[in-house]
């Protein structure tokens, strides 16, 4: 999540926030807290379809889930203790979403596979049955004059016998 959402949710202004990490960076190592560059500002703009951020000079921070929870031990009023509890939970039900989400596309795939042996199977069936119902080719009599060649039987007479 993003300094500026979660100063809204623990009712604070985002340099409060900003500032109370700054004093206490030694608890928000890269994989609890990290600042965005340049690049990831202007993707997550264009994500949004704003061309400006609210007004703000500085690249903002994102916090993983670890650095949401670190942030209850920096912000130490009771909405920022009721909030971490929140969002913890959501993160939960995340987790559990991703979860059951991943086996729900498992099966998916299964299905798919399942079905695209029928499908194939299908069309053979169809085919077989097209090829029944196609009309049995009868061989044409022929128009015209046919000429039939009679072999004539020569005896050749040995000389002598």
């Amino acid at each position: 999540m993003l300094d500026k959402d979660l100063a809204d949710l623990y009712g604070v202004e985002t340099k409060i926030l900003n500032k109370a990490v700054k004093r206490n960076l030694d608890r928000f190592p890269e994989d609890f807290m990290f600042q965005l560059n340049s690049q990831e500002f202007m993707n997550l703009k264009f994500h949004f379809g704003t061309s400006n951020w609210g007004g703000t000079r500085k690249l903002p921070y994102a916090f993983t889930e670890q650095g949401i929870a670190m942030l209850s031990s920096v912000l130490r009023s009771e909405r920022a203790v009721q909030v971490n509890i929140e969002i913890m939970r959501i993160f939960v039900k995340l987790r559990e979403f991703s979860i059951s989400n991943k086996e729900l596309a498992a099966r998916m795939k299964m299905l798919e596979s399942k079905f695209e042996k029928h499908d194939k199977k299908i069309i053979s069936i169809f085919e077989a049955i097209n090829y029944l119902l196609l009309p049995e080719e009868k061989p044409r009599k022929q128009i015209g004059f046919t000429i039939k060649e009679k072999k004539a039987k020569y005896g050749l007479k040995k000389a002598g016998r």
